[in-house]
């Protein structure tokens, strides 16, 4: 499955710079002027994952194929964007297409770089465009909530309900609440889907800092400075210094990392925190020909992750052979490791682990 993450932020933040340094393009012109990005830049990049290159090198690979992530670079956002200021309906829809939201907020002083609102405060910088998109899913949910009144006025239970739940989520977003923060059961999201509302979608915060401000970076602290959010969903980088990576061996790199006490690069890290903010994991199929990295949703079954491959893997679903990628690599290949029993069978019920080896066998 393709992942997709659109990059917003207000003008100025250092969108374009992160964007050029993840997708290790220039495609997105940084200038310091508002909407310098006027249609969004949008750029694939190969997931990082050494279990994939120890793979390939066990089984001898041709080729070696890694999941892919979407990243696209949507034009700065300003206040009055839900009512068309700053061509800002046309950049929130960019953002409906997107399966996350990455929030880049400005934690820098340039004096070369002008801010919008003439100051540094990450705080403001959130809830300036936070409130832009709740707005605009409360427009959203307005215009649905006079054709719900219309249908409701049947005397149908089913649609008096729906409506019920649009004046709900209405109220509680008017709160200031990101519709992603309500308690909104399964079967209820199922039923405001087609609405795609903005706030919906996971949002990771990623603090855009002077490289200095890297050492020794406490999350929680920061958490708390953007407004008690989701530690886990913080995210420090420095797009000055992820740019100027692009240039470096992986050996100068991992120096560099080594010396700012950081552990991955700001890419690795936002990948991985997107992964685990959407509930994804990666299974391999690899072998002679090709060792391949497939991105799925956790707690799928195995016919579903077959499916991904192709439709009649998973309609024509027999079994499937299962080994830990880690068992295989020690193993030294699939023969050895089949012989010390780390091989097994599964069927329909088998739920896909992260790391799972697979070998689907199906009926055309």
């Amino acid at each position: 499955m393709a992942l997709k993450i659109g990059i917003v932020g207000l003008p100025n933040v250092g969108k374009s710079t992160l964007f050029n340094a993840l997708t290790k393009t220039q495609a997105a012109q940084a200038a310091n002027y508002p909407f310098c990005t006027i249609d969004p830049n949008v750029g694939v990049v190969e997931v990082p994952d050494e279990r994939l290159d120890m793979l390939a090198v066990v089984n001898n690979s041709v080729k070696k194929l890694p999941a892919t992530i979407e990243f696209v670079d949507i034009a700065g956002l300003v206040k009055g964007a839900n009512s068309g200021e700053g061509l800002g309906n046309k950049f929130l829809a960019h953002i409906r297409e997107c399966d996350a939201i990455a929030h880049v907020v400005r934690d820098f002083d340039d004096p070369n770089i002008i801010h919008v609102h003439g100051e540094i405060n990450p705080l403001n910088d959130r809830e300036v465009i936070e409130s832009e998109l709740i707005l605009a899913d409360l427009q959203t949910l307005e215009k649905r909530i006079l054709k719900a009144t219309a249908d409701a006025k049947s005397g149908n239970a089913e649609k008096k309900k729906y409506l019920g739940l649009l004046i709900s989520i209405r109220d509680r977003m008017e709160q200031g609440n990101l519709a992603s923060t309500l308690d909104i059961s399964d079967d209820d999201r199922v039923e405001i889907r087609d609405l795609h509302l903005l706030t919906i979608k996971p949002h990771i915060y990623v603090v855009n800092m002077p490289e200095e401000s890297l050492r020794g970076f406490d999350r929680e602290e920061y958490a708390k400075k953007l407004g008690n959010i989701d530690v886990n969903k913080v995210i420090p980088i420095s797009a000055k210094m992820e740019q100027e990576l692009v240039d470096f061996s992986d050996e100068e790199v991992a120096e560099i990392l080594n010396d700012f006490n950081l552990k991955e690069t700001g890419l690795n890290s936002l990948i991985r925190n997107a992964y685990e903010t959407l509930g994804l994991i990666t299974y391999f199929t690899s072998g002679p020909t090709e060792t391949r990295a497939w991105t799925i949703k956790k707690g799928i079954s195995a016919p579903q992750a077959a499916g991904v491959i192709h439709t009649d893997f998973e309609k024509g679903f027999i079994k499937a052979e299962v080994i830990k990628w880690k068992n295989l690599v020690d193993a030294g290949g699939e023969i050895k490791a089949k012989e010390k029993g780390f091989m097994r069978m599964e069927g329909k019920d088998y739920i896909v682990e992260d790391g799972d080896v697979m070998l689907f066998k199906f009926n055309v």
